[in-house]
């Protein structure tokens, strides 16, 4: 099938772009695929969102009854935990750019199924359920296309009676809106050199529940962001709680993948950070209906690679587009895809093809996605290099300077280390014990999944790959303590002892239908041995509303 644009996601960059391009000219082609089951099933997010890529995008969502954005930000408060205290930060003393006055809390995913319908109205075609597993190239090395996986695959490899090819459709140009560490988006950083000259990708891990609270803990608006404990020394990271909806609070924590211990859980940091008594009182009497967790891109302007490579372009996260230190991304992901897409109608205009849309390479720096970027681009370094008090308090210097006086002190800091380099020998460490789940605040792994409405197909090839299936036992075991068994928010990942007592003959074990998506193991595996890629398209995480 052949279109004139092909996008990858439909997630905010690759709605967003596809609505751009027909407004621009309606008899532009063009075509969504989407690994979901539906639009919206992977798509995890706090989310308190800047309205800034709505508002260009669709200028009339405030007045539009379909659109779920309906709550905006009535109180924001910055707080600093220890274990049993928590001391507020004064709202005036925050970077401007912290502020949230003036945006708005909602689910992410609902948002994404509001765009999808406005993009199917003008002609758009989506199609939830195909996940994009190849690029597919021209004779001059460029990228025409692509090609969704073949479904009814035994875990033999071999076709069950079900089975059906995999789509090839070819474009002038493909967007790639994967999100965070996107399989071809991988691909196409590898064959072209796309990092070359860009600064290691960082990223985090970001986990959350949503929660039904009772009426008198609800507090429509509220905005409330933590950093500190239970995170200690070689960790860094925070957390969000924001109150939406019907009685609705997203709450959320971050981990950033350059912890240092290997015996961290970011899931069970998670859980432990629900029971401080500022926030723990918020859920007395509340039911947890929602789990989810995924990987998010934190590198910000050091990081982004070169987004166009012949034929195609990154969009959104798969560019790398979050602002860490907001916590916000969709509102960048927003106005990249419109931008792709105006550099791609004009490139479409002139009879052009598969080539590179340099002018969405040279123009997105000087748009507000480069300002947005810009200001915050020394904060994760300084956390990473200071530790998480003194690096809190020189990203706020910093970003107060960027503000005030359009400079830094500190120039432009460099990331160094990938995510997967940070982890000390399991002997240079202290071991994190963490409390068992009480099943009323904090819970295990096992029930969060089934929230998440979690399912692949049983005997479908793992996804999980290993490069080389010795290493997790003979090395990550007995320098790490395999670490893939506690950075995995699912329990995809198990070393299993066939005699426990002795821990004797350990063997290491995928449970691949548990896995969310959520690319960690991808990022943080320290030998680089676990690779994602796409399972069969519509299994997954089918997240409601998250």
């Amino acid at each position: 099938m052949h279109y004139d644009v092909v996008i990858v996601g439909a997630g905010p960059a690759g709605l967003a772009a596809a609505i751009r391009l027909k407004s621009l000219d309606p008899n532009i082609s063009v075509v969504i695929v989407e690994k979901g089951s539906t639009v919206g099933a992977h798509i995890l997010s706090g989310a308190v969102i800047d309205p800034i890529g709505l508002d260009r995008l669709t200028p009339d969502w405030r007045s539009d009854s379909q659109c779920p954005l309906k709550t905006q930000v009535a109180a924001d408060q910055f707080y600093f935990l220890t274990e049993k205290a928590g001391v507020r930060l004064p709202n005036w003393a925050m970077p401007r750019l912290m502020g949230n006055h003036g945006n708005f809390i909602g689910s992410l995913g609902a948002i994404a199924g509001w765009l999808a319908a406005r993009a199917e109205a003008v002609g758009v075609e989506i199609y939830p359920g195909f996940a994009a597993t190849e690029l597919l190239y021209g004779d001059k090395g460029d990228v025409v296309g692509i090609a969704t996986g073949d479904m009814g695959v035994g875990r033999d490899g071999h076709p069950k009676a079900d089975f059906t090819r995999g789509m090839e459709l070819f474009g002038k140009y493909v967007l790639l809106a994967e999100g965070a560490r996107g399989s071809l988006s991988k691909q196409a950083v590898d064959r072209y050199g796309l990092d070359s000259e860009s600064e290691p990708q960082k990223y985090g891990i970001g986990l959350k529940e949503l929660w039904q609270v009772a009426e008198d803990r609800f507090s429509p608006g509220l905005v409330q962001h933590t950093f500190g404990w239970p995170l200690s020394k070689g960790a860094s990271g925070g957390s969000f709680l924001y109150h939406y909806g019907d009685r609705l609070v997203s709450v959320g924590f971050v981990v950033h993948l350059n912890y240092q211990n290997p015996t961290l859980s970011p899931f069970d940091e998670f859980q432990r950070f629900k029971t401080h008594p500022l926030m723990r009182a918020t859920f007395v009497g509340g039911k947890r209906i929602g789990y989810g967790a995924r990987a998010i891109a934190s590198g910000g302007w050091q990081s982004v690679p070169k987004l166009v490579f012949p034929g195609g372009a990154f969009i959104g996260c798969s560019a790398g587009f979050v602002n860490f230190a907001r916590i916000k991304g969709s509102h960048n992901a927003i106005l990249s895809g419109m931008l792709a897409a105006e550099k791609a109608h004009e490139a479409l205009a002139l009879g052009r093809a598969n080539d590179e849309l340099t002018e969405y390479e040279n123009s997105w720096r000087d748009s507000d996605i480069g300002r947005d970027l810009y200001k915050v681009r020394n904060v994760k370094p300084l956390w990473s290099r200071f530790g998480l008090v003194p690096g809190v308090g020189l990203g706020g210097f910093d970003m107060w300077t960027n503000e005030l006086f359009k400079t830094s002190i500190f120039g432009t800091l460099k990331h160094n280390k990938p995510d997967s380099e940070t982890l000390r020998p399991i002997s240079e460490v202290t071991p994190i014990v963490y409390p068992k789940p009480d099943s009323v605040f904090t819970f295990d792994k096992a029930s969060s999944v089934y929230l998440s409405s979690t399912n692949h197909e049983d005997d479908q090839p793992v996804h999980l790959h290993l490069r080389d299936p010795d290493i997790p036992i003979r090395d990550n075991l007995p320098r790490f303590g395999e670490p893939a068994r506690l950075y995995c928010p699912a329990g995809v990942y198990e070393v299993v002892y066939a005699n426990e007592a002795s821990h004797a003959d350990p063997h290491f074990v995928i449970n691949a239908q548990n896995c969310v998506h959520c690319k960690t193991c991808d990022i943080k595996d320290p030998a680089k041995n676990i690779e994602w890629v796409p399972p069969e398209g519509g299994g997954g995480p089918n997240y409601l509303d998250m």
